[in-house]
């Protein structure tokens, strides 16, 4: 793999950013890309490991030495199709993703010297569109039967391209008036411009998906007329409920939920950049932060991204609050040891771009007490305290204080999805209001099976598709079980010489529970390479 110890000659190095003071004036990404030869020299640091725990570390199983070494030796095109093997589109994981497969590299031992594995799978798949190796692959051969997959995030749009690759008519509903869930209208364009996100979304309808936006299921199409035209139901609306904050003045005018606010901002953005929605936008009440002192409570992703969206709109400052305890610099080893994910303080591309500019700052440890009010009814102050290092975070006495708020975002994570759907469709819930299953993937209802956040609650981006791809084994498995005979993606799959092996999970032989089991013996349903 790689440069036999290349490791030990050539320094990791990630990719570059825009600076901070220049981005704040822009909505175009702010990651920068290293030129092929770089990329080749980073690809040559992957060791030959014995146990490559970046298979581990990565939900999607993707075979990452594997194209680390091809980008090494310059055949990207294969390096493509190792990538498309698993994973349905690198562009959103290679901008979105946290990386925990970096975390589990080998070299990561050395903390801060892993494989720049999401640098590397990012530049296949930019290189791949370039040089127009990712097309259609619509399916070989019709199967007969229809599937309605609800909701068009990540998971959804995963499930509705394998499903479709094996040949069953796919219908993707999405409420929103364009598909891509939260990566179109919760992910700031700075991150991942939307035209990326369209350009999947085109795929799919080349592919023969057909995208019905704007409609909301189980109120513009009812449970009854769903289950009446479909052979199986794919739940993937995601967990969409916020958590709230009961503090007294919530009720204040001027204290709104994040995913409001980025909403509207993505929105904008779209009417201002493109591309166009396939269905009209809804019409809300404006929320600003220009010219004002906005508060963000919650320290994670969706915190990061309304501050960074505050500065771009012109906010006066923007401060970040976190309720639970400063993590370590480093890995604590007592905690959090190598392979798994790091507990450490990340300093966000947001709260850099806040410090470089001079308009924002991020607190750990504060717990908001109660909102006081303007003469107008408007959220004015937000009033703090330290809180206690462990649960329930209680206030400290004594250490209470007052930040100035016109504009208050809770940004605290969700709690489950909507339940309004599940109840019409029937299905059970874990104790979380999350779908609970009885198969993998399988709800208590026969032909409804569910995914994503839905299912496992709130997660990353690299879950959410591996979850699309094996709710579709497990929705193939159960069509080919209503007609009797093998499914059709062991159809589409078959040997095309006596005794030639492949992929057992797409056969319908392995538990779609436990994820890609290693290396596939075939490529596709993606992009071929050549020989």
């Amino acid at each position: 793999m790689g440069e036999l110890g290349g490791f030990l000659k050539i320094h990791r190095g990630g990719p570059g950013q825009r600076d901070p003071r220049e981005r704040v004036g822009d909505y175009r990404e702010f990651t920068l890309s290293r030129p092929a030869g770089e990329l080749a020299q980073q690809g040559a640091r992957c060791m030959e490991c014995g146990v490559p725990f970046c298979h581990n570390g990565c939900p999607l199983g993707n075979l990452i030495p594997d194209w680390n070494d091809l980008v090494f030796r310059d055949r990207w095109e294969d390096a493509i199709a190792q990538l498309h093997a698993t994973n349905n589109f690198p562009e959103l994981t290679g901008r979105l993703c946290p990386a925990p497969c970096e975390a589990s590299c080998v070299l990561e031992i050395r903390e801060g010297d892993a494989v720049t594995i999401k640098q590397i799978e990012n530049a296949i798949i930019n290189r791949a569109w370039d040089e127009g190796w990712v097309t259609p692959q619509p399916p070989r051969r019709e199967s007969g039967r229809a599937v309605a997959v609800v909701g068009s995030g990540p998971s959804g749009m995963a499930a509705a391209q394998q499903l479709r690759r094996a040949g069953h008519r796919v219908v993707l509903f999405e409420r929103d008036e364009a598909a891509g869930g939260l990566v179109r209208f919760g992910v700031p364009d700075f991150k991942i411009e939307k035209w990326l996100v369209q350009r999947r979304v085109d795929q799919l309808t080349q592919e023969g998906v057909e995208l019905r936006c704007g409609v909301d299921v189980g109120r513009d199409v009812s449970v009854e007329q769903l289950r009446a035209q479909f052979d199986a139901v794919v739940l993937a609306t995601g967990s969409r409920v916020p958590r709230d904050l009961p503090a007294p003045g919530r009720e204040l005018t001027g204290i709104h939920f994040a995913m409001d606010y980025l909403y509207q901002r993505n929105r904008w953005v779209a009417a201002e950049l493109g591309p166009a929605p396939d269905a009209p936008a809804p019409v809300a009440v404006p929320i600003t932060a220009a010219g004002k002192d906005v508060v963000v409570i919650g320290g994670g992703d969706t915190g990061a991204d309304c501050v960074g969206n505050s500065l771009r709109e012109g906010a006066r400052s923007v401060t970040q609050l976190e309720l639970l305890p400063e993590p370590p610099p480093r890995r604590p080893d007592d905690r959090t040891p190598w392979p798994l994910w790091p507990t450490k303080y990340r300093l966000s591309y947001a709260m850099e771009e806040a410090r470089q500019t001079g308009r924002g700052e991020q607190d750990y440890s504060v717990a908001t007490t109660h909102f006081s009010a303007d003469q107008n009814g408007c959220v004015a102050a937000l009033h703090i305290a330290r809180a206690q290092d462990a649960p329930p975070f209680a206030p400290v006495p004594g250490t209470e204080g007052e930040l100035p708020a016109q504009l208050v975002l809770l940004a605290m994570g969700f709690l489950h999805p909507e339940q309004d759907l599940l109840d019409q469709l029937g299905v059970q819930r874990d104790a979380r209001g999350n779908v609970s299953v009885v198969r993998p993937y399988t709800t208590s209802e026969p032909g409804v099976f569910a995914a994503g956040d839905a299912r496992r609650g709130q997660s990353l981006i690299v879950w959410a598709i591996n979850e699309g791809r094996q709710c579709a084994r497990m929705v193939d498995r159960f069509l080919s079980e209503l007609d009797g005979g093998s499914s059709a993606a062991d159809q589409a799959t078959a040997p095309a010489h006596p005794g030639q092996v492949h992929d057992a999970a797409i056969r319908g032989e392995a538990d779609a529970d436990e994820g890609p089991e290693g290396p596939p013996q075939h490529v596709g349903p993606g992009v071929s390479a050549s020989s």
